[in-house]
């Protein structure tokens, strides 16, 4: 596989990072840019999900060199250490709490509770710290119980002051949305199956709206509505497809569609196949705000769209 890291890959911009995926088999290959990087933290994770894949099954990995300036941001986010390439220069390791938390590979439920703990710092905002660890837990449970990822899932994290940004990336090579769906529910398409994951009710435990006692097919949904409700950006890549939720304008109003097809977001079923999943979402942490009247919106609609499925299969809800 070859993978291009540009100079600047976030959201917004994510299409120009993953059009140049270059998904053959065997060794890995990653040529950054030549000038400096910095990246989502999604971006991160890809790199380093298809690094601990290429080494399980034994190819070589390769990262090309880069200058100096590029260097102390991707060896202090733990870049070569999770792709297995020793560091090319000896780097300050500034404090990380508070600014942001390394790649780190999280094959366990143990791992995750670790995780969890070291993320705190990053909230700066007690009011949203339970909201954004029960995401963050969502998304790597997610891969822990549906993926089958040999490597478990890799996740970082970063947080930008200047706009109270938390940014967050969580990949996988494992199964991916539609293996993984198409256990209990028909779909047809990489895209199809991502919009079916983000709406409430629908697991892939099982064939029932609002799943069972262990999985209520609710995360991605709630992840999604926390970064619609806060005008941030959520993409969701896996297979062929890509979903990205778009801020939309301040002027518009704040509207949770449990249908994902109707949400103001750009969509691609077309693109290099990833091998699994990969995730990044960004989350405004507004002290100020009153996070918790979000969280009851985004239950007030699950719980309406639940009961709405169970009365009648096909129809669709919208809720302000």
């Amino acid at each position: 596989m070859r993978i291009y890291v540009p100079n600047s890959a976030f959201l917004g911009n994510i299409e120009a990072f993953v059009q140049r995926l270059e998904p053959t088999s065997g060794d890995l290959e990653v040529t950054l840019n030549e000038r400096w990087v910095a990246v989502h933290p999604m971006v991160l994770a890809m790199v380093a999900a298809a690094g601990a894949k290429a080494r399980r099954d034994g190819a070589t990995v390769q990262i090309a060199e880069t200058p100096a300036r590029s260097l102390p941001y991707l060896i202090r986010m733990g870049l070569y250490g999770a792709l297995g390439a020793p560091a090319p220069t000896d780097v300050v390791a500034h404090e990380a709490a508070g600014r942001f938390i390394p790649l780190s590979q999280i094959r366990t439920n143990e791992d995750l509770a670790e995780f969890i703990i070291e993320m705190i710092p990053l909230l700066h905002a007690p009011e949203a710290s339970d909201s954004i660890k029960y995401v963050v837990s969502e998304l790597v449970r997610n891969v822990l119980e549906h993926s089958r990822s040999r490597d478990g899932a890799f996740v970082c994290a970063q947080y930008f002051a200047t706009s109270r940004r938390l940014s967050v990336g969580v990949a996988d090579t494992g199964r991916g949305i539609r293996s993984s769906l198409s256990e209990h529910h028909p779909v047809g398409s990489d895209l199809e199956a991502i919009h079916l994951a983000m709406q409430p009710g629908i697991t892939g435990t099982s064939p029932n709206f609002g799943g069972n006692e262990y999985n209520a097919g609710a995360g991605l949904f709630f992840t999604k509505s926390i970064a619609r409700a806060s005008r941030n950006f959520f993409v969701v890549y896996s297979g062929g497809a890509l979903f990205k939720l778009l801020k939309g304008a301040e002027t518009a109003d704040r509207v949770l569609h449990a249908d994902s097809t109707r949400d103001y977001a750009t969509r691609h079923s077309d693109l290099p196949e990833w091998q699994g999943t990969a995730i990044g979402i960004d989350i405004a942490i507004d002290a100020s705000a009153t996070f918790q009247q979000l969280l009851d919106d985004i239950y007030t609609a699950y719980r309406l769209e639940i009961r709405s499925a169970k009365k009648d299969r096909f129809k669709r809800a919208r809720f302000a």
